[in-house]
């Protein structure tokens, strides 16, 4: 008589189920660590651009301006995030980065200012609508 090889049908299902049950716990991280990847272009954009605006001032003595084209810190563009200079007075800037939401970022918002005061303004309502006014958010848990 020979010998059958092969699985059966229960080791086969078995198998399923702790693939399942591993899929349904790692998809989840593997987005949240995406998004996490994604945050990395605002915060260094940010970073360099407060320096870019520093530069002018030493150069024009004001921020006015500044983030025109053709200047030492024109305005970035970004493709997870938007960036903005809603204030630019004589002594003071602030610079935005929002959230794209085609490209998985929306409802994130930093900032910084010319002091370096990084603030998270917005984050998801899955993060929990997290908000700091001395850091940039970059996890879920609501940690800098």
């Amino acid at each position: 008589m020979k010998r059958a090889n092969g699985f059966t049908l229960v080791e086969l299902l078995v198998v399923v189920a702790i693939v399942g049950i591993l899929a349904a716990i790692a998809v989840p991280q593997y987005g949240d660590y995406v998004t996490r990847g994604k945050l990395a272009e605002a915060t260094a954009t940010l970073s360099e651009t407060r320096v870019k605006l520093e530069q002018y001032f030493q150069d024009n003595r004001t921020y006015v301006g500044a983030c025109a084209a053709g200047t030492v810190a024109p305005l970035p563009t970004g493709r997870y995030f938007a960036y903005a200079c809603p204030t630019l007075t004589a002594t003071t800037f602030t610079v935005v980065a929002t959230g794209i939401a085609a490209q998985g970022t929306a409802d994130f918002i930093f900032t910084i200012n010319q002091a370096n005061v990084r603030a998270t303004t917005g984050t998801p309502a899955s993060w929990g609508s997290t908000t700091s006014a001395t850091c940039w958010i970059n996890k879920k848990s609501g940690t800098c």
